[in-house]
């Protein structure tokens, strides 16, 4: 409870602190510098401005109430503490990473990210939660080394301060931390892990999945964007955030597990986030950012809170009238729907409205265009069939049934609630009322309810009418297209290698080691006399202050 309370006042306080650095347009910076070696300097650095506090209050406010939840949600757990503490350690790497403007201390975030959401992956121990584990840490270790190239290439600039690199003139640095976003935000073709990673307790995807590791990915990248925009990768975030939005939305309507609809629903937002950003517009990501957080994380809340009376079943199949048992989160389940589809007036109305508007005004293909306003088809079509199956259809689930709703959730998810509601107005007022300008005509802007309204008979058709039936599709769709069954081809020689090595390691390795280390007791010889006793402790202490010094 201490917790949820420390973290609610620092949410107040960094929101509040966000908007008086936002009205006086200011922006501070801590600096600490820890050595310096010829012109390199090594600096640990705290930027703070409003981009930094509106984001950590964000953060802030969802692990809040997420606090909150998990006490009702693991309060029967054993090992709720462990828990905790891995929840905390994940929400401080987050928040080290947003506030740091320097690489170093960003990898510092960045890696306490893959290791706390490895732990909290792997917390249920089964093969299920294993494999998963196995695949996010291999997935997310090939953008840590993006990023560790991308220092070692900034290294011979000076300084690890990503501000000092306005003049910088080559894109292999940007690609490389294009290739360390694209895997933290699980971009084709690194998108395995995002669905395996519902192996986690549901607080944790509620957190994961909303604003912060998924999230990381796409703040690298808005802060480089000045970068980014600037060179020919940001053609190639076009063409790869645009097939992944649609991917996620295709595969989103053959999805039967509640946790993987809803992980893919965020795939698909992380997707035009990222077209956003290669774009330019790096305040509309962030603004669409901030909104998407709020009602994500309340539809995982509910999601869990389903789940939980279901006995852990999660295939929507068994699902149904459930708004007779547990009134207030089938509401927040609604209204946190209808935000994702941008259902007018709701808080993700304001941003993704504002996205397509803006996409309308630039110079695109029509191949693009399409894929765009049909990834936005196939979120009201997933979102309206997800809607289907658990208000509409029968349950079919145990005749007895001991459900109810509890204060604590409920309290957690009201605010939630409210934000998701009035959040994108309040954001969008307060912050980007006046960035952007827009003339399209009225077909174009009634183009969007046009796709939206197709979306609605589509869900119709192949749904509820069962007039479509794709039996031979549906596991194509539904596998990621295929991009599992490409990843074990890939791991598998890496994996072996493993293997191998370690089989090395127990069997020969060591009576080779064993063997050096007595030839080389031999030749130093241990009958040594008392000068050469001196000058070997004497090298050996300065060697310990070599390393200490450094």
């Amino acid at each position: 409870m201490y917790l949820f309370f420390f973290m609610f006042m620092m949410s107040i306080l960094f929101y509040l602190l966000g908007l008086y650095l936002y009205y006086l347009e200011l922006s501070i910076m801590f600096e600490w510098l820890m050595f310096n070696f010829n012109s390199l300097n090594m600096e640990m650095m705290i930027l703070l401005d409003w981009i930094v506090c509106l984001f950590v209050s964000v953060v802030m406010l969802i692990s809040s109430m997420i606090m909150l939840y998990s006490m009702v949600y693991m309060g029967q757990d054993i090992y709720i503490n462990r828990f905790i503490s891995l929840l905390n350690l994940f929400i401080f790497s987050m928040i080290l990473m947003v506030m740091s403007p320097n690489l170093i201390s960003i990898l510092f975030g960045w890696d306490g990210l893959g290791l706390s959401s490895y732990c909290l992956v792997i917390y249920y121990q089964n093969y299920v939660s294993f494999n998963s584990g196995m695949v996010t840490v291999l997935c997310n270790r090939l953008g840590d080394v993006g990023l560790l190239m991308s220092i070692s290439l900034v290294f011979m600039y000076g300084s690890w301060n990503m501000s000092f690199l306005l003049e910088y003139k080559g894109g292999v640095i940007m690609l490389m931390i294009l290739i360390a976003g694209l895997t933290k935000s699980a971009q084709i073709p690194f998108s395995v892990w995002l669905p395996l990673a519902m192996a986690a307790p549901t607080p944790v995807s509620a957190l994961v999945h909303s604003s912060t590791l998924v999230t990381a990915g796409v703040y690298l990248l808005f802060r480089f964007n000045s970068f980014l925009i600037s060179f020919e990768v940001k053609n190639l975030l076009l063409y790869i955030s645009v097939f992944t939005m649609f991917m996620a939305g295709l595969m989103a309507n053959f999805e039967m597990d509640l946790k993987k609809i809803i992980a893919l629903s965020t795939l698909s937002q992380l997707g035009l986030m990222m077209m956003i950003l290669s774009l330019g517009l790096k305040f509309l990501a962030f603004y669409h950012l901030l909104t998407h957080a709020v009602f994500k994380s309340l539809l995982f809340m509910c999601a869990g809170i389903m789940i939980h009376f279901m006995d852990n079943n999660q295939d929507i199949r068994f699902y149904g009238m459930l708004n007779e048992y547990v009134p207030f989160t089938m509401m927040s389940f609604y209204v946190s729907s209808l935000a994702l589809m941008g259902f007018p007036f709701l808080s993700g109305f304001y941003s993704k409205d504002l996205i397509m508007e803006m996409i309308y005004m630039m110079n695109f293909n029509i191949f693009i265009i399409s894929f765009i306003i049909l990834s936005v088809m196939f979120t009201v079509s997933y979102s309206l069939r997800l809607i289907y199956y658990i208000f509409f259809s029968e349950f079919k689930w145990i005749s007895l049934n001991n459900i109810k709703e509890n204060m604590l959730m409920n309290i957690s998810m009201f605010m939630l609630l409210s934000l998701s509601i009035f959040g994108g107005a309040m954001f969008f007022w307060i912050c980007f009322f006046d960035n952007y300008f827009i003339f399209i005509s009225l077909s174009m802007k009634l183009l969007t309810l046009f796709f939206m309204i197709m979306g609605i008979l589509l869900v119709n058709l192949m749904y509820m009418k069962n007039l479509i039936q794709i039996y031979i599709l549906t596991y194509f769709f539904s596998s990621m297209w295929m991009l599992n069954f490409l990843f074990l081809w890939i791991y598998k020689p890496f994996l072996s290698m493993g293997i191998k090595g370690f089989k090395m390691d127990m069997e020969w390795v060591e009576f080779i080691e064993k063997d050096l280390a007595l030839k080389f007791m031999e030749n130093i010889k241990l009958n040594l006399n008392q000068h050469s006793m001196y000058m070997y402790l004497f090298i050996i202490i300065m060697i310990f202050l070599i390393i200490f010094l450094m």
